[in-house]
């Protein structure tokens, strides 16, 4: 199993993003989360492209963008073009997710897909053997900061059975309400990539919490 910590930059300090971005860039964390929101899929905005171009600048870091916004495909290309490694889309944002994990391939990037806390994982089943990467969101869509809602665990549990009895590659990566306190019981469960942010950008000491959270038992 992967352990790959994915910090939220929507957590960090945008006065001192530069700053936030080169700590990330030093720490164990392989992963830097783009959290996109256009204000239609979920009640707030948050970063664009000349955002993500800045961190891509700062950071040799895999980019992982999570798209948090409507008809998602009218944006695909520009967001491979200022930096993506993996664009994430939501299940329940498009009328045509195959169409959109195509055009993900072809903008030249891995193709990842999310679902809400109430969406079952098995909406995605049949996307599994295209999908580079699955995104079970732990808590709503929105805003950082939240409490994780427990009964994501079997949904990770149920997707890593289907993952695994299908022969696929398919990654699982969680996001909302992660931390040390719950890591170790997560990649148990059968995550392979943990999104944290308030948990890293708000502890006296983000880089020893990535390396706690990759070590948690």
């Amino acid at each position: 199993m992967n352990r790959i910590i994915s910090p939220s930059m929507l957590s960090a300090d945008f006065g001192h993003l530069d700053r936030d971005t080169r700590m990330i860039d030093r720490s164990r964390a392989e992963w830097i989360h783009i959290d996109v929101m256009d204000g239609v899929f979920v009640p707030n905005i948050s970063f664009g492209f000349p955002v993500l171009k800045a961190i891509d600048a700062a950071s040799d870091k895999f980019m992982d963008v999570h798209l948090m916004i409507v008809e998602p495909e009218r944006y695909v290309k520009r967001f491979a073009e200022a930096g993506a490694d993996l664009i994430t889309f939501h299940a329940e944002a498009t009328s045509d997710p195959q169409a959109c994990i195509e055009m993900i391939r072809q903008a030249g990037v891995k193709a990842g897909i999310s679902i809400k806390p109430a969406t079952p994982v098995e909406t995605v089943e049949q996307w599994l053997p295209m999908l580079d990467l699955v995104l079970v969101m732990s808590v709503e869509p929105g805003f950082g900061g939240q409490s994780f809602i427990g009964g994501s665990v079997e949904k990770v549990k149920r997707l890593r059975s289907m993952i695994d009895g299908g022969g696929f590659s398919t990654l699982i990566e969680i996001d909302g309400g992660v931390g040390p306190d719950n890591a170790g019981m997560l990649f148990a469960a059968g995550c392979d990539v943990l999104v944290a942010g308030s948990a890293i950008f708000r502890s006296p000491d983000p880089e020893a919490t990535i390396v706690n959270m990759l070590e948690a038992k």
